[in-house]
């Protein structure tokens, strides 16, 4: 793809959910496989994935391109205001209670891009619209649980590492989730 490409931002609706999971499950597949072995990415898997809350709480974003006329959507991902750091509706420990801006950090949550349309600045988009509506909502500090992959991002866009957090998956494997914070 040599073209240049507009990329827009929206907040993500209930309908988008179908298109939403199936660029996860594309993104996970395909951009891990750099970092991560075909058993590491399955352990990773157990504790990524859909958040439901995000999208009810609008606080998810969906990036679009269009294509031949067509509308694609290239990147998703957002900022949470609930305690949850990281995983899915699955993912076993959330705490989906709200986070209060004066004690505790937003989340940069789910971020995904699809394999065609990596290395083009839409993880920084994602980034900026995240930190940004949380700046507004009053938070002064912002957390993220990072895969491995996504840590060269993180770190280049200012987020410091505080606490790994390694797990056993039902594959044996495992499966690690590297904290990080950064002063809005």
């Amino acid at each position: 793809m040599s073209e240049t490409f507009v990329f827009r931002h929206r907040v993500a609706t209930e309908e988008d959910i179908p298109a939403i999971v199936d660029l996860m499950k594309a993104s996970i597949a395909e951009n891990m496989k750099a970092f991560l072995s075909a058993e590491e990415i399955a352990a990773a898997q157990e504790s990524m994935g859909l958040d439901r809350s995000l999208i009810n709480d609008g606080t998810y974003f969906v990036i679009e391109t269009d294509v031949d006329g067509a509308t694609v959507m290239a990147a998703c991902g957002g900022w949470g205001k609930r305690r949850t750091l990281y995983g899915g509706d699955q993912t076993a420990g959330r705490d989906d209670s709200l986070a209060d801006p004066a004690i505790h950090a937003a989340r940069i949550r789910a971020m995904y891009t699809h394999p065609g349309w990596t290395r083009r600045g839409i993880g920084s988009l994602l980034l900026d619209l995240g930190e940004g509506a949380a700046r507004e909502a009053g938070f002064k500090t912002i957390e993220l649980g990072s895969t491995v992959p996504g840590y060269p991002l993180y770190l280049a866009r200012g987020y410091e590492p505080y606490h790994t957090e390694e797990q056993v998956a039902s594959n044996g494997q495992v499966k690690t989730v590297i904290h990080m914070r950064k002063t809005l």
